[in-house]
């Protein structure tokens, strides 16, 4: 059952990889924008280690200082007890005195390291962001060219639709209204002739009389 999920999950794994490559070839500010995801994700990790390695440093610091602390009153406590005559006491102090010691300098020396570490790691941290920077500015410009050659090709595309086609629309809507036109005038004409030829006829008829008169 586990090899079955596991080979459902390659396989969902490898079209989506698939799809994200097509996709890239198409716009390769997708490709940058990815990039530059994992980039500041990478870059998240590094400020969390500079982190770490301060508190490395502090923590360097502090047991340096203790064991620093703890040498110098075991090297007392061995001269009271020397001076005492207490001789076990004297060689307990010594040894404790010396593993001090030896702490101390062990701990200073680590001390030295992290902080030349966090250095390096400090510049190579700006080094990282100065170049993301430049990156995010690069696909600012990037995005707009983009956008002035979408903005030229939509333009283009409309200029082309615009260059003939335009006139015959308008001789075609001209045509239409001329049709529209004469319609309506005929049928106008049509609606009035009867009326007009009774008139004329009153007209004739009254002349008529006129003249029999």
């Amino acid at each position: 059952m586990t090899s079955i999920f596991t080979r459902m999950k390659e396989s969902i794994n490898a079209d989506l990889h698939y799809f994200l490559d097509q996709k890239e070839q198409k716009n390769p500010i997708v490709a940058l924008n990815q990039y530059l995801r994992q980039s500041e994700q990478e870059k998240e990790k590094v400020r969390k280690l500079i982190e770490r390695q301060y508190r490395l440093k502090e923590e360097f610091e502090r047991e340096f200082l203790k064991a620093q602390d703890h040498a110098e009153k075991r090297a007392k406590q061995a001269s009271i007890a020397e001076k005492a005559g207490e001789l076990e006491m004297q060689a307990f102090a010594e040894r404790e005195h010396a593993e001090y010691q030896e702490r101390a300098v062990r701990m200073k020396q680590a001390r030295e390291e992290a902080v030349e570490q966090l250095d390096l790691l400090e510049q190579k941290y700006e080094e990282m962001k100065h170049k993301l920077k430049d990156m995010h500015l690069k696909r600012m410009e990037l995005m707009g060219r983009e956008n002035i050659a979408n903005a030229k090709q939509q333009i283009n595309r409309v200029l082309e639709e615009t260059t003939d086609k335009p006139f015959s629309r308008f001789a075609e809507m001209e045509r239409y209204i001329e049709n529209l036109e004469y319609k309506v005038n005929s049928s106008y004409y049509r609606s009035t002739f009867d009326s007009k030829i009774a008139k004329l006829e009153q007209e004739l008829k009254e002349n008529d009389k006129n003249i029999a008169q």
